[in-house]
């Protein structure tokens, strides 16, 4: 089904340590809105897509947030690149080091882990690809405030690919949402 490239879809070349940014960039990692969040909700949901122009959309869509993932993963492992367990702990992230080390664990800024929760999946395609809308729109808001935490240009000129590509998917998915209600006419959903 996929063919793995061994390098990332956008380079990371960070090379300044910022512990308190990789803390909040965790977010994106195991937060509601973050990447993996978006990655298992959208595969998921292709199951449920009435055609195969919706369900690859999903997929294409969903394996792309998998390579964001590796992606806030390598920002992260870089900016943590020599922390001393005595910062981690100056920005909070001693609970961290203690049970990870700076190994990622799929939780938000805050601490709170990852939960299946966060994948918002109603087997509806106009429901779930107006949810897929809000999750990218979501998704940007927290890129363009990461963007904002940081002063680093390389840190920026990531999160700014990443910032961008979520636009792209809202463009796609409220294409799909168009070609659904093509598809099934308005009044069965509706």
């Amino acid at each position: 089904m996929w063919i793995y490239e061994k390098k990332l879809q956008f380079p990371v070349n960070i090379k300044c340590k910022d512990i308190k940014l990789a803390k909040y960039l965790i977010t994106q990692y195991g937060g509601p809105d973050g990447e993996l969040s978006a990655a298992l909700r959208y595969l998921n949901q292709r199951y449920s897509m009435p055609n195969g122009k919706t369900k690859a959309i999903c997929t294409d869509i969903g394996t792309e947030e998998l390579a964001h993932l590796e992606i806030i993963a390598t920002m992260v492992y870089q900016l943590l690149r020599d922390a001393t367990p005595d910062e981690m702990k100056s920005v909070d992230l001693g609970g961290n080091f203690a049970q990870h080390d700076k190994g990622l664990f799929y939780t938000d800024a805050n601490g709170v882990p990852w939960t299946a929760a966060y994948i918002a999946t109603l087997g509806n395609p106009v429901t779930d690809l107006t949810e897929d809308m809000a999750a990218e729109e979501k998704a940007r808001s927290t890129y363009e405030w990461l963007i904002q935490l940081s002063d680093d240009h390389e840190v920026k000129k990531v999160l700014g690919f990443l910032r961008e590509r979520e636009v792209v998917h809202f463009q796609r998915f409220g294409e799909a949402l168009v070609d659904v209600e093509e598809t099934l006419g308005k009044k069965k959903y509706y």
